[in-house]
């Protein structure tokens, strides 16, 4: 006996197992719900698979052990900054023929497929991207007096606009104006953002090498700035060095701060997880800088495939991810997993807002952007802003190219030193953290 696929691949009647490491994690009990459902139906229709729960979260820290020892998933999730590094290593599985076979190679949003790809193959699928705004506590806007009587809050359109707001939130509500990372790589990930605002470029290339750039003139104003919104105007909260990527999203949704840094794809953090009403949390664009730069730093989150996984398990996940809706598929299958996360992010107090276009079949994206109108549960005029900025011809940008995390990493050392200690000598701090990313890059990526 044998088992067809929608695509007409044939797999045989042994036993595969789909270790199914982009299963929700323990806390999260209805999106559990959801994957159990998505299991039972996806087991009924392909018998011969076994899905196996294999939570992960993907950390540069374990991530190489579970590779090296063979435990990784079969599927899991990463970030935007590193399928280049993890196809380097040989990680990753060559998932070019699964792809072809599905007719998927060519649905991938080709600024996406670049990021997955080396040497005319592809190493991953996107599960979605993301364009950085800013994160708005609409009760502390409205406590400051910074509502506008049509409802909608008056934002700073500007880094010193920022400044403004921040210091009146701070002197009605007591609360921080912003929350700003400092903690561990998110920091450098944030101050990113930032600095190319004030026009700086972190990274740059010349006579075919790559040259740190970690100590401009721009980067020295914005990290400066950074240190003003600290020790000048008293903005931040408490303790910038302990506020990491979840701490953020947790005050400002339970009123620790007012703003924050965050994208269209992590609505689910301040509501779900941290009980923030709907009506209460707005998305805007990011300040501009002095010079009028006003970019939108663009990541995501890409599904990816251990080496050690078969072709049939490949082709096993790309079928669940069909079932998930997350492929670029119309079919009742996809339809009803689609509407299953929204019915589900309207369950859970999540915003069902459009994501961000990582796949180009319009088909898709129109059943999609129809099932989104269907379960709207915000008022958009809190996120057009958002969402008409990042539409803008040159607005988004990617990450910076190479070692990026790493250079995360040094500039958050940088942000720790400038936010715990007022006489810190910024343009001494950036040198060093120029000189180690420059021996960095000249190890990794000059040498070839």
């Amino acid at each position: 006996m044998i088992f067809s696929f929608n695509n007409n691949q044939i797999l045989a009647q042994k036993k595969i197992r789909l270790r199914l490491g982009i299963w929700p994690e323990p806390t999260l009990r209805s999106d559990i719900e959801m994957f159990e459902k998505w299991k039972k139906e996806f087991e009924k229709k392909y018998p011969n698979v076994e899905v196996v729960p294999a939570t992960y979260k993907y950390s540069p820290d374990t991530f190489v052990p579970l590779a090296e020892s063979g435990n990784l998933p079969t599927i899991f999730e990463t970030w935007f900054t590193e399928p280049q590094k993890l196809i380097a290593g040989k990680f990753v599985k060559d998932i070019t023929n699964e792809l072809k076979k599905k007719e998927w190679d060519k649905l991938i949003n080709p600024s996406v497929k670049e990021i997955l790809s080396k040497d005319g193959r592809i190493y991953g699928v996107p599960r979605d991207a993301y364009a950085l705004g800013m994160y708005l506590n609409l009760d502390l806007f409205e406590k400051a007096g910074l509502i506008n009587p049509d409802g909608i809050p008056k934002y700073p359109k500007t880094w010193d606009e920022l400044v403004k707001v921040a210091r009146t939130i701070k002197e009605k509500t007591s609360r921080a104006g912003l929350c700003l990372l400092a903690k561990d790589n998110a920091g450098g990930w944030h101050f990113t953002q930032i600095a190319w605002n004030f026009g700086a470029k972190l990274e740059i290339q010349k006579n075919g090498k790559w040259y740190a750039n970690l100590n401009s003139p721009e980067v020295i104003t914005a990290m400066n700035f950074v240190k003003d919104l600290k020790w000048k105007y008293d903005v931040l909260t408490d303790d910038p060095t302990s506020e990491d990527w979840g701490t953020g999203f947790e005050a400002i949704a339970t009123g620790r701060a007012a703003m924050y840094l965050g994208a269209q794809d992590a609505v689910n953090q301040p509501t779900q997880i941290y009980g923030m009403p709907l009506d209460k949390l707005a998305i805007v664009p990011v300040p501009a800088g002095p010079k009028g730069y006003r970019y939108s730093l663009m990541g995501g989150t890409p599904y990816m495939f251990s080496t050690k996984a078969s072709s049939d398990e490949v082709m096993a996940a790309l079928n669940f991810l069909e079932i998930m809706g997350k492929a670029p598929v119309v079919t009742p299958e996809s339809l009803a997993g689609m509407k299953a996360d929204a019915e589900n992010r309207v369950k859970n107090g999540v915003p069902v807002i459009p994501s961000f276009p990582a796949w180009i079949a319009q088909d898709w994206l129109k059943a999609q952007e129809e099932i989104v109108k269907q379960y709207r549960n915000v008022d958009m005029r809190l996120y057009n802003d958002y969402y008409n900025w990042i539409k803008q011809k040159g607005v988004l940008r990617p990450e910076e190219p190479y070692l990026t995390q790493d250079m995360y990493a040094e500039l958050t050392k940088v942000l720790q030193a400038v936010l715990t200690d007022k006489n810190a000598d910024v343009k001494k701090l950036l040198n060093i953290a120029n000189n180690n990313l420059q021996k960095m890059l000249d190890m990794y990526v000059n040498k070839k």
